[in-house]
């Protein structure tokens, strides 16, 4: 159902009409809108005419006058019927808004309004709160309140009230002897385009009391207080006075709450304020020393006095780090001026006493002092590198820096920081001999019977990095023939796939990549000519000279060398030792001494033969570790027999 709204003022007067939108009907002639119908109502009835060209219309007609406060709406339905047969109808739901006028003057709860109230009130306190009402609504609703026109000045000059709330307040000081009563006049006035008023009448009775409360006087004050005052110290001289006689004018003074200082009274209404205990700054910084003077009065009327005393600050706080230590990480290689750390001292003083300057206390690290490493900055205390660290050189140091006040006497302390080097992928991988690096030749020979799983070489490399940026891993990166032989991935043991073939090339070169674990990885790589020899007695170890050019030879390739040697010769002459020991056992439990002779061959190996009994150990490029393994255990096994 559709529905049509019109808005009524209420003070429209009966008879006013109110056209309707005509019906619409797609018949024509007798089949066409013949007639309106209305829901019965107490305001409106329909008044229905049939024009000249056979159309009707209907029109609302106002009965009786609208009253908002008493019916704000009204519903009701308007019903259209053709003149067919059978006959057919469409209905309409009017919808009738009464709009208000200002009709209703604001009303008062009661015509006459009775309060107390203490002489004396502080201003600003409430009186009383009046509330009028309104039965019209939007701006004929809103009520504004305040005093007659002809309001005397003393009321003007005593009171106040709120325009909107009503709430009537004290504007000046109300005194008993001026005036025991006030008689005041309000009104009410709506905000409607013609105003409407309600008046109503505010008796205000005033009580009297002990109205002349004492009177603190501070005559002279110490402040600030430097927090090493001694004990009985004079911070303030104070009177007190109260201008009634009697007992009202008798004065009792005492200090509220608890506080380091005490009343002293000199003479009569003559006070002193004293320290009674030690102050600390660093706890309290200032006091609000509450001074009570309080009558004899009944009722007895008293007063607060705040005495403020700041306290000043003496240099009896050093500064404090969080932590005793701190710990400082720094990546490798590190551009110089890179921020290690950046220090806090905390100072419990204030101004000059707590404005902390840093500064390196002198040490040394591997024999350069730390001033050369590393720089503070006085008032930040952000620790900049001098340099680049490389962690291949030196893991973590420690010094101290120290934090300084600048009070008289300055006071300071020190914290310890502890710097970690970080180690970064800096370092390729190196091969170590008896191969050589990319660019030389390196050969091994394997017998043509050699079955699957025979072992060919083994490829050492190191990394002077660390951690994952040290953990190796070995490839064939360029596998040719046949795809005859794997390495271990972290052992770089060389070894067969399978048998060979007759079909297989006679010479494998072989590219094997040593890369380690670091973002981004390094690499190095070695090739290995792999020969298949006929018989295994062509399979022999050639120990090569890696040629090393002067400008490439570097500290790590001079260290890695030298340890290689030491520990082959320890190994030799350990082993020396062994076999003549045991040979001199054994000749002694024979009863006779002979003595043993090492020989070298030219393939590179060597025997040790005594009487008629001769041991080889040969050495050749597979892997030494597991040579040496079985020398052993075949030299144990032949002393034994």
């Amino acid at each position: 159902m559709s529905s049509v709204v019109i808005n009524v003022s209420e003070s429209t007067a009966p008879g006013v009409r109110f056209p309707l939108e005509s019906a619409h009907d797609a018949d024509i002639g007798v089949n066409s809108v013949k007639t309106y119908k209305l829901t019965t109502n107490d305001f409106f009835t329909l008044d229905v005419q049939t024009h000249s060209d056979k159309t009707v219309s209907a029109e609302l007609v106002l009965q009786k006058t609208l009253d908002r406060e008493k019916t704000p709406r009204l519903e009701f339905t308007v019903t259209a019927v053709d003149g067919g047969t059978p006959a057919r109808s469409g209905t309409v739901m009017i919808e009738v808004n009464v709009m208000d006028i200002n009709d209703n003057a604001p009303v008062f709860s009661k015509s006459l309004y009775k309060v107390s109230i203490a002489e004396h009130a502080p201003v600003g306190t409430t009186v009383i709160r009046l509330q009028a009402g309104d039965l019209d609504e939007g701006m004929n609703g809103e009520i504004v309140y305040s005093f007659i026109s002809r309001t005397p000045p003393n009321i003007l000059e005593k009171f106040d009230i709120d325009a909107q709330s009503g709430d009537v307040k004290i504007k000046g000081d109300i005194d008993y002897e001026e005036n025991n009563a006030f008689e005041i006049r309000v009104q009410a006035t709506d905000k409607g385009p013609v105003t409407m008023s309600g008046h109503t009448k505010l008796l205000v009775e005033v009580l009297d009391i002990n109205d002349n409360p004492p009177d603190v006087t501070v005559t002279s004050l110490l402040s600030p207080v430097v927090e090493s005052a001694g004990k009985g110290t004079v911070i303030a001289l104070m009177t007190v006075s109260d201008p009634d006689s009697g007992k009202n004018g008798a004065v009792r003074v005492r200090l509220a709450g608890s506080s380091p200082f005490k009343l002293q009274s000199s003479f009569q209404n003559y006070f002193s304020l004293v320290l009674d205990a030690g102050l600390d700054r660093e706890n309290a910084t200032e006091y609000n020393i509450t001074v009570i003077a309080e009558d004899e009065g009944s009722p007895s009327m008293s007063r607060a006095k705040v005495i403020h005393v700041d306290v000043a600050d003496v240099n009896d706080n050093a500064p404090r780090f969080p932590n005793p230590v701190e710990y400082a990480y720094l990546r490798e290689n590190s551009q110089v001026g890179s921020i290690i750390s950046t220090l806090a001292a905390s100072d419990a003083d204030i101004m000059d006493n707590a404005r902390v300057t840093y500064s390196l206390l002198q040490s040394s690290v591997n024999g350069s002092p730390i001033s050369a490493l590393l720089k503070v900055n006085a008032l930040t205390g952000e620790i900049e590198s001098m340099q680049s660290f490389n962690y291949e050189e030196i893991k973590t140091f420690q010094f101290k820096v120290q934090a300084t006040d600048s009070g008289v006497p300055p006071l300071s302390s020190n914290v310890t920081v502890n710097v970690f080097i970080l180690d970064e992928n800096d370092n390729s991988p190196a091969i170590l001999a008896p191969y050589s690096e990319l660019g030389s030749v390196n050969t091994e020979n394997i017998p043509y019977s050699a079955e699957a799983g025979y072992f060919v070489a083994k490829i050492r490399a190191v990394d002077a990095d660390s951690g994952y940026n040290a953990l190796l891993s070995y490839h064939i990166s360029e596998p040719k023939g046949n795809n005859l032989f794997r390495i271990g991935t972290s052992s770089g043991e060389i070894r067969t796939k399978r048998r060979m073939s007759d079909n297989d090339l006679k010479t494998h070169p072989l590219v094997i990549s040593v890369g380690d674990n670091g973002e981004p990885s390094l690499s190095a790589t070695v090739s290995v000519d792999v020969v298949v020899v006929e018989s295994t007695g062509d399979v022999k170890t050639q120990f090569r000279h890696v040629p090393i050019k002067e400008e490439s030879f570097s500290d790590l390739n001079l260290y890695l060398l030298i340890a290689i040697v030491c520990v082959c010769v320890i190994f030799l002459l350990s082993l020396i030792s062994l076999i003549a020991v045991k040979c001199h056992r054994t000749d002694g439990s024979l009863g006779r001494y002979s003595t043993p002779m090492i020989t070298t061959h030219p393939d590179g190996s060597w025997s040790y033969s005594k009487s008629a009994q001769q041991y080889d150990v040969c050495f050749s490029s597979d892997t030494l570790k597991s040579d040496v393994v079985v020398f052993l255990r075949h030299f144990r096994l032949q002393m034994r027999n």
